[in-house]
């Protein structure tokens, strides 16, 4: 049975690998067919798809690491995530579903630091090879104002 201790050592270990700067091994956190997307509660509330972030694929997500090392020019920055217990809305010995609250804070390469972003993670979990991953994971942002420097993933 996946439980909530799983889910929270899960989320701990994807928060410190954003907040590290291992942003390679965030799309390991995915399955291959994954959906990924950032949108805001008014959008989600109103059945809304499109996101500030769309993905559909573990390899969309990569692509993503790469142009963000390579090819896009953004202020450096960094995160800190202060995440919520997740709350297991189902769960079996394979799948999981949870919502974890989440917040943000935004550490800039001067020092300036800022609440960015709260909001709740809603989140179907599937146990793969033994190894627990995101089949899909919504950053639901409480603000409907999106900063232009949205350039990590949350």
């Amino acid at each position: 049975m996946i439980d909530v201790l799983q889910l929270a050592a899960f989320n701990a270990a994807y928060a410190h690998a954003i907040d590290s700067d291992a942003l390679e091994r965030w799309p390991d956190f995915f399955t291959s067919d994954c959906h990924y997307r950032i949108t805001h509660v008014e959008n989600e509330a109103e059945g809304l798809a499109a996101g500030i972030v769309w993905a559909d694929s573990r390899d969309m997500l990569t692509d993503r690491i790469a142009a963000l090392r390579e090819a896009n020019i953004y202020e450096r920055h960094r995160y800190r995530h202060v995440l919520g217990l997740p709350l297991v809305e189902s769960a079996d010995g394979e799948t999981a579903a949870a919502r974890t609250p989440f917040m943000i804070a935004r550490i800039m390469h001067t020092g300036q630091t800022e609440l960015f972003a709260t909001g709740e993670y809603r989140d179907r979990f599937v146990r793969d090879q033994g190894r627990l991953l995101l089949a899909e994971r919504v950053a639901i942002c409480d603000s409907t104002v999106t900063d232009t420097l949205l350039a990590l993933p949350l």
